[in-house]
């Protein structure tokens, strides 16, 4: 590496793929050295239902980012998404002890706004600062330095199920890796495709995944309201499958080569070729099908996202309006109907901010991986990844073992 460069991998464990991506982090410039993809086979929805699949998915990926950055890999920042995700906001007042105020009191009055009672088989996954009170002066982002007699905060948690949270970290771990944090998708992706104006006037950034659809809500340059809705990609898939009657496999390929959310822009006279089940003779249908199955499907989860938003009472909040990513975004036609739901400006988001692989990267589905790179760059920086040398051939070997049983 050149100079002070720092490396900082993000692993996406998606449910449709495990995604690695390798930064250089040199200052505030992040260099996309590496990135290695791999079908996901181990997932449901976000979560690990298959431990010993998913860490092959995990080696695999991380093998090819190795190769590509030329460097090991030894920990990373794990993304993590489900419906098991609960978002909600919490205030905490404390009296300022000193003339003004100081780094103690912040940690005491967020201390204070965490001290919610939450169960025994959940625990908290971030603690976000919205906004500091001094006295009675609101929307402050740093208070120390300020003079008062009472500090308020307010924030905003997030909490997931122990038991899916700890499944990420031992997967990690089986594959050899170290977790130096566990971070909310939505959260990692905002880090790469919203840009500051949107996060200060308020927007919503929906990431649409294989097996999720996490909504993460901005405003005054923080985040507002997470929500994760259990519908992704997947269910699309699902739905061509079982309209045309094709299997799982060819059904995806249909979506991806041929798939459109507006039936209004398919030709009448276009026609798709679609395989049978079970050997069966492949049949000629129309195009036009497609669009009647995914239009109703993809209207349905922008339909319960935006009601989401009403719930949270924060309608009046998305002055840049939306924006979309993750691999499903791109399917034809989504960003329409997305505006068409919500009444409201729309745009596909790609990773910016970056340098280094950007033709390859600068892809929707690669939003939350290059998004925990910067997460672990612009704010965790006591916990970026040093490649280590003390284990190095233990995990060549291992590497060299595996590698062996696969060809013989």
């Amino acid at each position: 590496m050149h100079g002070k460069s720092e490396i900082i991998v993000g692993l996406d464990v998606g449910t449709t793929k495990i995604c690695a991506v390798v930064g250089e982090v040199t200052g505030r410039d992040v260099n996309i050295i590496g990135i290695g993809t791999h079908p996901s086979i181990g997932l449901r929805k976000g979560v690990v239902v298959n431990i010993e699949a998913t860490v092959e998915s995990i080696q695999k990926a991380v093998e090819e980012a190795e190769l590509m950055a030329g460097c090991e890999i030894s920990s990373v920042y794990a993304g993590i998404a489900g419906g098991h995700i609960m978002g909600f906001n919490s205030r905490g007042i404390v009296a300022i002890k000193g003339p003004e105020v100081m780094k103690s009191d912040v940690d005491r009055v967020i201390d204070a706004a965490r001290a919610v009672a939450i169960p025994m088989d959940r625990e908290v996954i971030h603690v976000l600062p919205q906004e500091f009170i001094v006295d009675d002066q609101p929307g402050i982002q740093n208070p120390v330095g300020m003079s008062g007699v009472r500090l308020e905060a307010k924030i905003h948690i997030v909490t997931g199920a122990v038991a899916s949270a700890h499944n990420i970290v031992k997967c990690a771990n089986r594959s050899g890796l170290d977790v130096c944090d566990i971070v909310l998708e939505p959260l990692a992706s905002s880090e790469s495709v919203l840009s500051a104006e949107e996060m200060e006037q308020g927007s919503a950034l929906i990431d649409m995944g294989g097996g999720t659809t996490d909504l993460a809500i901005f405003s005054g340059k923080n985040i507002r309201h997470t929500f994760v809705l259990a519908l992704g990609g997947n269910n699309l898939t699902n739905d061509i499958a079982i309209g045309l009657r094709t299997p799982m496999a060819e059904a995806e390929k249909i979506k991806t080569k041929y798939g459109t959310c507006l039936s209004r822009n398919i030709g009448s006279d276009e026609t798709i070729e679609v395989p049978g089940m079970g050997g069966r003779n492949p049949r000629n249908l129309p195009r036009q099908i497609l669009g009647e199955i995914l239009e109703p499907r993809v209207e349905e989860i922008f339909t319960l996202l935006k009601r989401e938003v009403y719930r949270a009472g924060l309608e009046n909040t998305l002055h840049s309006g939306l924006v979309l990513t993750g691999g499903s975004c791109l399917l034809d036609g989504m960003v329409d109907v997305a505006e068409s739901v919500f009444d409201l400006p729309t745009r596909q988001g790609k990773p910016m901010g970056i340098s280094g692989l950007v033709d390859v990267v600068s892809n929707p589905m690669y939003a939350t991986g290059v998004g925990l790179v910067l997460y672990g760059a612009r704010r965790s920086p006591e916990k970026k990844f040093r490649i280590r040398d003390d284990n190095i051939f233990n995990r060549l070997f291992n590497r060299m073992k595996r590698w062996f049983k696969e060809v013989i």
